[in-house]
């Protein structure tokens, strides 16, 4: 009897192991780097979280170009890795032609949509806490000038900038929204230099909140509202923590559940595919409070983000979406 309960457990064992062996996740980071204290680390985030509670290892890729997505993409498929989550909107493409030559591979894209059947696309309401911060921002000001730095210009970075500048002139109807855009190409991830130099330049039309939605070129932007005694606003991941008392706040987007939930989602065999959409009422997209901003944050600042919340989630406040049809509205 002993042998035979000692034979089960073992079975068991195995079977355990045999389990966690059949998952193999893989993570595709967007350029700009895996610890951009924003976006992308975010992602390592939730796939650390996972190994953490799991002791299932993963692969990552750090793509330094916007031809070596698909590369990394098609290579973790044919070794066999499922499921592969693609973290950018750069990699759509390539998600449409590798999951279509590997249908039994699951696959997760961040921030676009594939219409696959084994697809599944994670999609944010970005404009949705753009406007949250952006009312921080507009009650925020004293000078009635406030700053949006994007990455790449791109309709996506374009909502968040839309959604800042609703905010703010819901607080403010009288504010002025400065804006700029870093460049063109996937290389505006990445440029915390030429991220600062257009702060200054905003703050030296009088801006005293910047927003920056541009990956690790808004760690520039911090730096040099820090530097210059301005406030500035963090994105994607909290960055509160990197100038205290200089970070009004951050526009927080859970890149890290997409990750931990495909990952999870595979691992019990409950993987869908499908548009996941994820704004404020879901809490994807939000604003961060802890104590390294507690004191700049005001009661007044306090009951007028939480009234804004409260009616986007109800409808009484519809945020304009810049992606619908590529304006925003005075």
């Amino acid at each position: 009897m002993k042998e035979s309960l000692l034979t089960l457990l073992a079975m068991a064992a195995m079977s355990a192991t045999a389990l966690a062996a059949d998952i193999k996740p893989a993570l595709v980071y967007g350029t700009g780097g895996k610890f951009d204290k924003s976006f992308n680390e975010a992602a390592f985030n939730g796939a650390e979280k996972f190994k953490a509670e799991t002791g299932i290892e993963y692969r990552d890729f750090e793509p330094t170009g916007d031809t070596q997505g698909e590369q990394a993409i098609r290579n973790f498929a044919s070794r066999g890795y499922n499921p592969v989550v693609a973290v950018s909107f750069a990699w759509t493409s390539a998600i449409e032609k590798v999951a279509a030559e590997f249908p039994d591979t699951q696959f997760v894209l961040v921030d676009s949509v594939v219409d696959k059947p084994n697809v599944r696309s994670v999609v944010y309401a970005e404009h949705e806490g753009s406007y949250l911060v952006g009312v921080l921002a507009g009650l925020a000001s004293k000078t009635g000038k406030v700053g949006f730095v994007g990455g790449m210009d791109i309709p996506l970075i374009r909502k968040f900038e839309c959604g800042y500048e609703q905010g703010a002139r819901a607080a403010n109807p009288n504010i002025e929204v400065l804006q700029n855009m870093t460049g063109t190409t996937g290389a505006a991830w990445n440029d915390p230099v030429r991220g600062g130099e257009l702060t200054k330049n905003q703050i030296d039309q009088g801006a005293d909140v910047i927003y920056a939605a541009a990956g690790a070129t808004g760690l520039g932007v911090l730096q040099t509202a820090a530097d210059n005694g301005k406030f500035s606003i963090g994105v994607d991941s909290n960055q509160n923590y990197l100038h205290p008392g200089s970070v009004l706040t951050s526009m927080v987007k859970r890149v890290d559940l997409a990750v931990y939930n495909a990952f999870v989602d595979s691992k019990g065999d409950k993987f869908t595919p499908g548009v996941q959409a994820l704004g404020v009422a879901q809490d994807g997209v939000g604003w961060a409070l802890d104590d390294y901003n507690r004191s700049l944050i005001t009661p007044e600042m306090q009951a007028a983000v939480d009234k804004a919340k409260a009616d986007i989630i109800s409808g009484a406040v519809k945020v304009h979406d810049y992606m619908s049809d590529n304006s925003c509205p005075e």
